[in-house]
């Protein structure tokens, strides 16, 4: 048996003659990456918020966009991603005066996928940590009371609200992470592990999945080939293009130098009984000159070789 609900985060850019751009620069463009993604046998699709108005412009609205990937061998949208990498006067979430935009905000997605089948409201729970420092337990515990507002109400949409943690966020390390958890409900504020943000930071991500397996509701499988010990997040105003020590961040799975262990993370996965989605995510993969379908091709190979192989073993160790 080898796993089946695999999806693939809207993260991609490709060459036009006006440079690179999204998919979404036409419909000829969005249609070749549907069907690339749906060839290497990708099922599941992960968006931004932000293209669901693009989306239902291109397609006629969401829900017929959903029918199209459908068409293309799809099974639905999985997830939705908001964010607020970037702080402002009207939403910041460690500012409890901001958090009423916030949920007027998450409300409005809410009603963009309304009639669609997507599990999982996935939120980037702070901005960056420079615009957030000092980060104390009060200003963890404000962030942790806006998502277990926002989870309360997506729940009542039938969507888990998501915690997807970057490295440079203000929530990073082992002991916020923990912390954050404490204050947040379980039944409300779930969980989801990207591989490379988490260990960028220093925190092992097969090791929290462990510790936090019963919160998960999804995975980012990417690589990353470095450690933050320079404290690289601090960099102002996007760690992620601009930090002074290290040009690329993220790797797809499969290539040299990776840092996660995606085999021991399979097996616990399997042994965990979790039988959600995994997602596959390329991020800035074009530094360097990188392509994002060789990127994905290369990682579904190793889907499909090293950890169709791990999980087999995990499934042969459970049934011994």
């Amino acid at each position: 048996m080898t796993w089946r609900k695999w999806s693939y985060m809207d993260h991609w850019v490709t060459e036009t003659p006006q440079g690179p751009q999204p998919p979404s620069f036409n419909r000829a463009y969005m249609d070749r990456y549907i069907k690339q993604l749906s060839s290497l046998g990708f099922t599941g699709f992960d968006t931004f918020f932000f293209y669901l108005p693009v989306y239902a412009g291109m397609y006629g609205s969401v829900k017929r966009f959903e029918e199209h990937l459908q068409d293309n061998g799809f099974e639905k949208i999985t997830g939705i991603f908001s964010a607020y990498p970037s702080a402002t006067r009207w939403a910041a979430p460690h500012v409890r005066e901001t958090h009423d935009r916030i949920v007027a905000d998450s409300e409005s997605i809410m009603r963009m996928i309304e009639g669609l089948s997507v599990e999982n409201f996935i939120v980037m729970p702070t901005s960056t940590h420079w615009q957030t420092e000092p980060v104390t337990d009060e200003t963890i515990k404000v962030v942790a009371d806006l998502w277990n507002r926002v989870g309360r109400m997506t729940l009542q949409h039938g969507i888990r609200t998501t915690c997807h943690f970057e490295f440079w966020g203000a929530i990073r390390t082992r002991e916020q992470l923990e912390t954050f958890f404490e204050y947040t409900d379980p039944e409300l504020v779930f969980a989801f592990i990207d591989t490379a943000q988490h260990t960028i930071a220093g925190v092992d991500p097969v090791q929290l999945f462990r510790e936090v397996r019963d919160r998960v509701t999804g995975f980012h499988f990417k690589d990353t080939h470095d450690v933050d010990r320079q404290e690289q997040y601090r960099t102002p105003p996007d760690p992620e293009l601009q930090a002074p020590y290290t040009q690329r961040w993220f790797y797809e799975m499969g290539t040299e130098g990776g840092l996660v262990d995606f085999p021991a993370l399979m097996r616990e996965i399997v042994a965990s009984g979790y039988d959600g989605w995994l997602t596959v995510e390329h991020d800035k993969a074009e530094l360097g000159g990188g392509s994002y379908a060789e990127a994905t091709a290369v990682a579904k190979h190793y889907i499909d070789t090293v950890l169709a192989e791990a999980e087999r073993a995990a499934r042969g160790e459970a049934t011994r």
